[in-house]
């Protein structure tokens, strides 16, 4: 019986199905828009990012180290003949220059199955993948770097671990990569402070954990007086960085950050904190712990951070028993390439991010180490930080006018005023993954959209290519 008030009226046959089928339809419709990238802006102000992204199947990679790495086709899948085809004409644009230089792989050996150019080329930030396959190689990925106050009385030190997100202050919002944070440690110190009855300390700041030159000789003068890059450090927060501006010493700016999150909490800081060495058995006040290893290099090569890819060539630098240097960090990484296998012909490397123009790295290399990455358990979660097409990191933007490809690439970009580069792999038309880098460094430099979009079309031409045998 119906309730007082209401009135009971017939349906007619149907109408339960009319709205349910539009409910599908508008179902239906999002899924495509959403796996095109199209909601990107709406859902997720721009990069979805990894956790947000359903890559199609054959893409998809393991991302725990301990796993294995993707399944990539047998020898012989992929024509070498037909491959050329497709990107040979994509390759002769001229917006790329005169210096191009493309390789892809075999992804049971990592011979090539086909190749453009000669020669190594400036890299720009595809040098990250270099770096990255080295600290998965050498760290542990559930490694956590501690930045710890250590002392006794009223001296106190502030000793930096090399985190390279530590912050000033988490909040719900921030970056999962960002774990440690100087309000919390502050907080840790004072409290264990007021256990002792401590009310007044003076404040010193350990960082050296990295040694030689905090900015790379071979770097352009104007990256850090122009505000382009923080001084490495192993100790700094926000990575240096507070309204926009840099500083140009990042421990001691640390360190004046911390004996102010101090004084809120009722200690006084008597001088200015001064630089010094901790002693190796100093006590242990309190203690905050960085993100993984892993989680560290997902988002540096997610979103090309330089300021963590510097930090951790220091980190595997010490982890291969170099100095914690540019030149230490370097010859570790050159080492692990070798020992894995991966041509190294004409690698020359100045720093871990990239930024150097006095980089060089052959395509070849590239595509092997991407190879190399996805069939080896402790570094197969670099081809899934890798950014996809039209979705996450630096490739968020890219790839729109190239709706067949979008999902379908996996790549590291690399950008430098006249240069390119893109290292990856892409799915061709029958769902093959194509293990491949594409490099230009002498681009037309009043154009670097054009340029930028010509290199896609490199990677956009694989994905629609049948190139099976």
């Amino acid at each position: 019986m119906p309730s007082h008030g209401e009135t009971r009226v017939s349906k007619p046959r149907g109408a339960i199905a009319i709205p349910t089928l539009v409910l599908a339809l508008v179902v239906a419709l999002g899924i495509v828009l959403w796996s095109r990238g199209d909601l990107n802006s709406l859902i997720c102000d721009g990069d979805c990012g990894p956790a947000n992204v359903i890559p199609p199947r054959s893409l998809t990679s393991d991302t725990q180290p301990a796993e294995p790495g993707p399944r990539l086709p047998k020898p012989g899948d992929v024509d070498p003949a037909k491959l050329k085809a497709a990107v040979t004409p994509m390759l002769d644009a001229g917006v790329l220059g005169p210096h191009v230089g493309f390789s892809a792989v075999t992804p049971s050996n990592g011979t090539e199955l086909a190749s453009s150019g000669s020669g190594a080329y400036v890299p720009a930030s595809t040098t990250k993948v270099l770096t990255s396959f080295a600290a998965l190689s050498l760290i542990d990925s559930q490694r956590r770097f501690t930045t710890r106050v250590v002392g006794s009385g009223d001296r106190i030190v502030l000793v930096g671990g090399g985190d390279p997100y530590l912050a000033v202050k988490r909040t719900k919002t921030s970056d999962p990569v960002i774990r440690a944070d100087l309000t919390t440690l502050a907080k840790r110190t004072a409290a264990a402070l007021d256990r002792t009855g401590t009310t007044s300390v003076r404040v010193g700041f350990d960082a050296s954990l990295f040694s030689g030159p905090d900015a790379s000789p071979a770097w352009e003068s104007s990256y850090v007086s122009q505000n382009i890059v923080t001084p490495v450090s192993a100790l700094w927060a926000d990575q240096g960085e507070a309204n926009g501006i840099r500083a140009k010493d990042p421990a001691a700016s640390a360190a004046r950050t911390f004996a102010g999150l101090l004084e809120d909490r009722g200690i006084t800081v008597t001088g200015e904190p001064s630089a010094t060495t901790a002693a190796d058995d100093a006590t242990t006040l309190a203690a905050v712990r960085s993100a993984t290893v892993a989680r560290i290099v997902a988002t540096l090569i997610r979103v090309s951070d330089n300021q963590a890819a510097e930090v951790m060539l220091r980190q595997l630098a010490i982890a291969a028993g170099k100095p914690a240097t540019f030149d230490g960090g370097t010859e570790a990484v050159t080492d692990v390439l070798e020992q894995a296998d991966i041509d190294t012909q004409g690698l020359v490397l100045h720093d871990g991010s990239g930024l150097s123009r006095r980089n060089r790295i052959a395509p070849l290399t590239l595509a092997q180490t991407v190879n190399v990455a996805a069939s080896t358990p402790r570094t197969a979660q670099l081809v899934a930080d890798l950014p996809v097409s039209g979705f996450t990191g630096t490739l968020v933007d890219r790839f729109a006018k190239l709706k067949t490809s979008l999902g379908t690439v996996r790549a590291k970009t690399g950008t430098l005023t006249g240069v390119h580069s893109l290292a990856g792999y892409a799915l061709d038309a029958e769902g093959r993954p194509v293990v491949f880098a594409v490099m230009a460094d002498r681009t037309s430099k009043v154009a670097p959209l054009e340029a930028q979009a010509a290199l896609d079309k490199v990677a956009a031409a694989i994905a629609a290519c049948r190139c099976g045998q």
